[in-house]
């Protein structure tokens, strides 16, 4: 007997998110089948890998993210060295020394920072806040102010500090709104029910729904993923039908396969390598889920990514 293959294509679609401006602009989403499901249906603007350059310069990076921004003075020079890594969609700063647990930075210096980077690329442009509610409440309004123009994803919308965050770059400024929650599909849902009520439009929407490194719990991360994608396209919700963006490197690279010496564990083999590894098994699991774009950091790792994308798709 033939084998007759059924088509798993949906009537629904996530919806297609564009940040950045030009030539450079780059869009999320579009598509109405699974995971480069490519048999099925449109695969929409494929998966995406922005690269994260943070406030703090790269002194605790991994040895191979140096030598890729060696001679680098200032993080404008990041910022377009960034832009300009093989396989990068877009750049994403990373403002966490912000966080008052920190380097507790004013939200002045984070701001010049900002429009330093804004001025050494035209890439499209994803800012992240420090992590503290509080203060991303106060800075990430006044960096959608500084943005103005550049279609620019400002993440770290809470639930906690969504209506500041959600009110100036979705309505005042003419950004976008990364809306994060904890991995749990209710949150990720009610977080966009709250600010599209707020007057955000839920195409200016992209969904951080969480993650975690690939062993630490990650079987909840890819749940979630798939409980999002099934509800979006098999139920029609949407107000599940937001592209989902994931922050990678920030995961990755500080638990112990990362950072343990070679002293310490010397089976695990080198330090960097288990880091790119460990980085890379996370970014792919996050695709192969329902996750339209990753951040992460190491140029191997963007290499490795784009080229999978490309044989999948």
């Amino acid at each position: 007997m033939p084998f007759n293959r059924k088509l798993q294509k949906f009537s629904a679609s996530i919806n297609e998110v564009e940040i950045g401006t030009g030539d450079k602009a780059v869009k999320l989403g579009g598509q109405n089948v699974l995971p480069f499901y490519f048999f099925d249906g449109s695969l929409g603007n494929g998966c995406k890998i922005g690269v994260e350059i943070s406030d703090l310069g790269i002194e605790n990076d991994a040895e191979g993210v140096k030598a890729y921004y060696a001679g680098c003075n200032t993080i404008g020079e990041m910022a377009k060295k960034a832009s300009e890594m093989p396989g990068a969609d877009f750049v994403v700063l990373r403002l966490e020394g912000g966080d008052p647990n920190g380097l507790n930075k004013p939200v002045d210096e984070l701001i010049a920072i900002v429009k330093e980077v804004a001025d050494a690329t035209d890439a499209p442009l994803v800012v992240e806040g420090c992590k503290n509610v509080e203060k991303d409440a106060e800075l990430l309004p006044k960096v959608a102010e500084v943005l103005q123009g550049r279609n620019a994803l400002i993440m770290s919308a809470k639930e906690e500090n969504y209506k500041a965050v959600g009110a100036a770059a979705g309505l005042a400024y003419g950004q976008k709104v990364g809306a994060e929650s904890a991995v749990d599909i209710n949150l990720a849902k009610q977080l966009n029910v709250v600010l599209t009520q707020l007057g955000v439009a839920a195409q200016s929407i992209v969904m951080n729904t969480g993650s975690a490194a690939v062993g630490y719990g990650f079987d909840y991360t890819i749940s979630t993923f798939d409980r999002v994608r099934a509800a979006a396209l098999g139920q029609d919700d949407k107000m599940l039908q937001m592209p989902i963006i994931t922050p990678v490197s920030s995961e990755t690279w500080t638990v112990k396969e990362s950072t343990a010496s070679e002293e310490d564990e010397p089976a695990w083999g080198p330090v960097e390598e288990r880091g790119v590894s460990m980085e890379v098994q996370t970014a792919v699991a996050c695709l192969v889920s329902g996750s339209d774009a990753v951040i992460v950091k190491h140029p191997q790792t963007v290499a490795t990514l784009s080229q999978l994308i490309k044989e999948l798709a």
